[in-house]
This record gives structure tokens, C-alpha cells and sequence, in this order.
């Protein structure tokens, strides 16, 4: 449970480190970094279940879920425009949540707020992929999904952990470590997080008619390339 957060932290990096190279948006670099801060917050959590470091895994949740609605409702505006409002609104979202959750110390609170968050970015990336950028359904549907499979997981892993447990100590030790969903949850959690940043950034970048590319690392892991428009 602690190792399955490197997803959440080495492959952001990666793009937070191409996004600059690339010259994008900071709200980009800063979508990758807070996806990032949630890995680290869970890794340092599930390595001492401790409570402070249990918010350091979930308040960054919030965070980074509203710094991908900022960039998901900004996506079709000039180059180098701030929404104050927007920016506002996310900002005061969560420091209010952060002092009710401080004080109220409830789990379903938090999940309610993340939840909503979650919904709001859903509804979202559904129409860009229904109305605007049709030809981006597979890489939304595909972040959308894998997301909804890692919460399946998680909830499985909840309802049915004693019985689970009970089984893993029947089973041989790689068959058991396999089969911890809460693990499966970091990393399909982590992976469909990454690509609907993919998702947000792809949509950004046509919009400003640049010439995005989706490319795979050893063939397997997909990063953006992204070239500057071409000059006339």
C-alpha cells in the first residue's frame, strides 16, 4: 500500500518536468505537482498510519481536485488569463473544507467533499468529449474508467476486508500481495488521475492550436508531447 503510490509521484514528475520544457501553463505544472503531493501525503500516511500524516494524504486530495476543475473550466480562454472568481471560489472551497475536516475529523465528510469535486470535473471532461473534442473520447472514457475501477476496488476492499484478509492467509505470499485493492485503488486512482491531467492539457493545447501528441514510453506509459503552433 505504501510502494503502490509511486505511480502518484515518479510519472507526474515526469510531466510537471515536460510541461515546463514545453513552455505550458503553470496551472498544468501545478496540476502534475499536486498529484504528486497526494503520493507523497499517502506514502508517508500508509508508512506510519499516523494522523497527521493521514491529512497529508487526504487534504490534498481537495486541492489538486480543484486546481483540475480550474484548469478543466479554463481550457477554452486567451493564453495567460486568470479567472479570479473561479480562482476564488476554489481557494475559499478549500479552506473551508479543510477547517470543517480539522475540526470534524468525520472520513465521509471528506469523501462527500472530494466526491463533489470528483462529479463536477466528470460532468466536465463529458462534454468536451461529447460536444467539442469528439475524437478525445477514448483518452477520457479510458481516465473516467479506470478511475471508477480503482473506487469499485476500494469499496470492495472496505465492505469485505476481514473476509479478504482471512483469504490472503490461505493463499501464497505474491498471490496475497496481488490482490490488496486497497493498493489497486493508488494505482488505477493514480493512473486515471494522470490522464485525465493528459485529458485537461490535450484539450488546452488545441484549443490554443498547438500540435499535441500522445506518445508511449517503452511502449507502455503515455506522456504528451506537445509542439508550438506552426508559423505561417
Amino acid at each position: 500500500n505504501t510502494v503502490s503510490n509511486l505511480i502518484f509521484i515518479l510519472p507526474p514528475i515526469y510531466g510537471a518536468i515536460q510541461t515546463y520544457k514545453d513552455g505550458l501553463e503553470k496551472r498544468y505544472l501545478a496540476a502534475y505537482l499536486c498529484l504528486t503531493a497526494v503520493g507523497l501525503g499517502s506514502w508517508c500516511f500508509h508508512m506510519t498510519l499516523k494522523y497527521e500524516m493521514q491529512l497529508l494524504d487526504e487534504l490534498p486530495m481537495i486541492y489538486s481536485c480543484c486546481v483540475f476543475v480550474y484548469c478543466l473550466y479554463e481550457c477554452f480562454k486567451y493564453k495567460n488569463t486568470v479567472n479570479y472568481p473561479l480562482l476564488f471560489l476554489l481557494i475559499t472551497y478549500s479552506f473551508i473544507v479543510s477547517i470543517v475536516y480539522l475540526n470534524l475529523k468525520e472520513p465521509v465528510f471528506h469523501q462527500i467533499m472530494y466526491g463533489t469535486l470528483v462529479s463536477i470535473i466528470v460532468l466536465r471532461s463529458v462534454y468536451i468529449v461529447l460536444w467539442v473534442y469528439p475524437w478525445l473520447r477514448g483518452l477520457g472514457y479510458t481516465s473516467l474508467t479506470v478511475f471508477l475501477m480503482g473506487f469499485f476496488l476500494w469499496n470492495v476492499d472496505n465492505i469485505f476486508c476481514d473476509k479478504l484478509r482471512a483469504l490472503r492467509e490461505k493463499m501464497p505470499p505474491v498471490v496475497g500481495a496481488v490482490t490488496q485493492f486497497h493498493a489497486w485503488w493508488h494505482i488505477l486512482t493514480g493512473l486515471g488521475s494522470y490522464l485525465h491531467i493528459l485529458l485537461s492539457l490535450y484539450t488546452r493545447t488545441l484549443f490554443l492550436k498547438h500540435r499535441p501528441k500522445v506518445k508511449f514510453v517503452f511502449g507502455i506509459w503515455p506522456v504528451l508531447l506537445v509542439e508550438p503552433p506552426k508559423k505561417l
